[in-house]
C-alpha cells in the first residue's frame, strides 16, 4: 500500500511538470512569450532549410554553367539559350551584359561610346540583385539567434516574479508549490535556447555560402567584362 501512494504521488508529479502542464499553466505573458519564440524557431528551420536546397541548387546550376560557357561555346548561341528566363544568378549576369552588348552594336546608330562603362554598371546592378536574393531572409535568422535568448529570460523573469507572488499569496513555501512555478519559468528561457542555437549556427553557415557564391559570381562578372571588352577592341 505504501509503494502505491508513492507511485501515484510520483506520477501526479510528473503530470504535473510535463511540458504541455507547464505550458497550460503559465501566466499569460509568459505563453506568449513561448508562441512566440516556437513561431519564430519553426520559420527559422523553414529559412534554413530553403536556403540549404537554394544554396545546393545554386551551386550545381553555376557549375554547369561554366562548364558551357568555358567549352568554347558562342556566346550568341548561349545567350538565345538563356535570354527568355536566366534560372540562376550567373545566367542572369550572363544575359543582362550580353543584353546590353546586343543594344549598343545593333541597329543604325552604334552607340560604342562608353559601353565598358555601361556594361560594368550592369553589371553591377545585376550582381547587386542577384546577392541581395541569396541573402534574404538571413538577417531574420541572425535576430533570432541574438534576441531570443533574452526575450525567453524576459519570459522567465516574469514567471518567476507570478510564483513569488503565488507563493506570497499561499504563504507556503514547501518545494511542491515553488517547483512548478520556477518550471514554468525555466521553460520559457529553454524555449529561447532551443530557437536560438540552430539559428545562429545556421547563420554563420548560410552566411558564409552566400559570400562564397558571390564572390564567385564576382569573379565571373569581371572575367566576362574583360572578354567583352577584348571583342570590342577587335570590332574596333
Amino acid at each position: 500500500m505504501p509503494n502505491e501512494v508513492v507511485q501515484t504521488a510520483l506520477a501526479n508529479a510528473t503530470a504535473d511538470v510535463s511540458l504541455m502542464t507547464l505550458f497550460m499553466q503559465a501566466h499569460i505573458v509568459v505563453k506568449l512569450v513561448m508562441i512566440g519564440l516556437m513561431a519564430a524557431s519553426v520559420w527559422s528551420w523553414a529559412i534554413i532549410i530553403d536556403k540549404s536546397l537554394l544554396y545546393t541548387r545554386t551551386k550545381r546550376q553555376m557549375d554547369r554553367f561554366e562548364k558551357v560557357f568555358w567549352s568554347g561555346q558562342s556566346l550568341e548561341d548561349l545567350y538565345q539559350t538563356l535570354s527568355g528566363r536566366p534560372n540562376h544568378a550567373m545566367a542572369a549576369l550572363f544575359v543582362a551584359a550580353m543584353r546590353e552588348w546586343k543594344r549598343s552594336f545593333e541597329g543604325q546608330a552604334r552607340s560604342v561610346a562608353g559601353l565598358p562603362a555601361r556594361l560594368e554598371k550592369v553589371l553591377d546592378v545585376t550582381l547587386s540583385r542577384e546577392v541581395d536574393r541569396l541573402e534574404k531572409r538571413l538577417l531574420f535568422l541572425a535576430t533570432v539567434g541574438s534576441a531570443a535568448p533574452f526575450v525567453g529570460l524576459f519570459g522567465t523573469v516574469w514567471g518567476i516574479m507570478s510564483a513569488f507572488q503565488g507563493i506570497a499569496a499561499s504563504k507556503n513555501t514547501s518545494l511542491a508549490v515553488v517547483a512548478p512555478g520556477i518550471a514554468e519559468a525555466l521553460f520559457a528561457t529553454a524555449i529561447g535556447l532551443v530557437a536560438a542555437i540552430p539559428a545562429v549556427i545556421a547563420y554563420n553557415k548560410l552566411a558564409s555560402i552566400a559570400s562564397q557564391h558571390a564572390m564567385r559570381l564576382e569573379g565571373f562578372a569581371d572575367e566576362f567584362s574583360a572578354i567583352l571588352s577584348r571583342l570590342m577592341d577587335e570590332r574596333g
